[in-house]
């Protein structure tokens, strides 16, 4: 193999690796060697397949996973001998024409590009103070946790009085056709469909119309389809649904009894309680957790200033920018943000990917030194994790993580992050400080 630097200026580094074609195919001999004796093909008796016959029938897929592994494996060892240590995952371009190379007709030539961790100093993390707010779950918060889970499962009973009219948060059950240009439409009619009016189910307008309706009425009720709506047939078109009232329901809230307690699956009233407790507190603790890293966060921002690597910061600040983007096309950033030009939101979203570049860079030193890692069964938790959000995919979403180094990797890094803080945690000095419920969760970001 040889290395050639084509590149060196700041934290980034171009490599010129070529493995000789002639290494390949010595690559390519011993493979063969290896399989022939286990080689089972019609006309041969097992473990008496020529070398040759192999060779034709399977040498081409056997010299690329020489190749991709040579791609891979020099590429690191290259990395190695030159002492480089990556700060992101480096970029790898062919110069070769690969089927030649996989022919034996040509070398395997490509270049590297990768971006060298910046040398600096990381904070001792016995030196860090750090304040951790805290709150204890009380039994008024139960209590309003119980009423709030009480409100939830409400029932709906036939609404009383003479002549009822359904109202805001009244159910109505009903049955409707609806037209458009006078002809009924695919997926436009129901029976006995059961509505919340306010609940915001059907089609902007239509709850509205049927308020004031009483039981046995028969309306008309006249809409148009949203622009963005999921069926483009029918999106933006005005309809005309004919409704008729069969029943209307009053809401009945539940009442947070022993009863109500085992209709949802517990024993007793005080079991239901000692859950919603648990739950609180475990709910407590995330939003005390998430205001100790941030302050974590700040004081490495603040105590660390070293050169950042261009497209590290580049490819962060474009996701970000992406998302922007996303937000503005759809009129959904923030008022403070809607008023800035885009010059001033360009620079203050650069240094948001400033910090995040540098919190990363921190962190991954700070864990590199004190001997941070993710292991291979944490990893598996997470993907196992991912799977299950893919009900009958999870073969699939499995062999993705398995063939994708990246994707793995994108699963890794808030694992390996966590770790870091928690080693951290475990050395800094860290305060307690009783704290109101609001002002644990006055911070936006945890009351969302």
């Amino acid at each position: 193999m040889q290395v050639v630097e084509k590149s060196n200026e700041g934290l980034s580094r171009v490599l010129q690796i070529t493995v000789p074609a002639k290494d390949l195919g010595q690559k390519l001999e011993a493979k063969i060697a290896e399989v022939t004796p286990r080689m089972k093909l019609k006309g041969f008796r097992p473990g008496k397949v020529p070398s040759a016959h192999v060779r034709k029938l399977y040498g081409k897929e056997l010299m690329g996973e020489i190749v991709q592994e040579a791609l891979n494996t020099s590429g690191q060892k290259a990395l190695e001998d030159a002492n480089i240590r990556p700060a992101a995952p480096a970029e790898m371009k062919l110069s070769s024409d690969i089927e030649k190379v996989i022919a034996g007709q040509e070398d395997l030539a490509f270049e590297m590009s990768v971006e060298i961790m910046p040398e600096f100093e990381p904070i001792d993390p016995a030196s860090i103070e750090l304040t951790k707010p805290t709150y204890a779950a009380s039994d008024a918060d139960v209590d309003e946790a119980l009423k709030e889970l009480a409100s939830q499962s409400k029932t709906y009973e036939a609404k009383g009085g003479k002549s009822p009219k359904a109202a805001e948060g009244d159910m109505v059950v009903i049955d409707f056709v609806g037209r458009i240009d006078g002809e009924a439409f695919e997926g436009g009619s129901a029976e006995g469909a059961q509505l919340v009016l306010g609940s915001g189910q059907f089609i902007p307008g239509f709850e509205d119309q049927l308020k004031g309706a009483k039981a046995g009425e028969t309306k008309t009720v006249a809409v148009t389809f949203p622009e963005a709506y999921q069926a483009k047939h029918l999106a933006g078109k005005p309809a005309e649904f004919e409704v008729t009232v069969q029943e209307i329901r009053a809401p009945k809230e539940a009442d947070a009894d022993e009863e109500f307690a085992k209709r949802i699956g517990f024993e007793t009233l005080d079991a239901l309680k000692t859950a919603l407790k648990t739950n609180l507190e475990q709910q407590y603790a995330s939003a005390s957790r998430f205001k100790l890293k941030r302050a974590l966060l700040d004081v490495l921002d603040a105590k660390h200033d070293f050169q950042l690597p261009a497209k590290m910061v580049e490819t962060e600040f474009g996701a970000i920018w992406s998302q922007v983007e996303a937000d503005k096309a759809r009129g959904g950033l923030p008022a403070e943000d809607a008023a800035k030009s885009e010059d001033e939101l360009k620079a203050e979203y650069r240094k948001i990917a400033e910090r995040r570049v540098r919190l990363g860079l921190v962190l991954a030193e700070i864990g590199r030194r004190n001997n941070v890692g993710v292991s291979d069964q944490e990893l598996s938790n997470a993907i196992m994790a991912e799977a299950r959000q893919y009900p009958g995919r999870e073969r699939q979403v499995f062999d993705f993580y398995r063939q994708n180094p990246n994707a793995a990797a994108q699963l890794r890094a808030p694992i390996y992050e966590e770790k870091v803080c928690d080693m951290i945690f475990g050395k800094a000095k860290i305060a307690d400080q009783t704290v109101t419920k609001d002002e644990l969760f006055e911070d936006e970001e945890l009351s969302a």
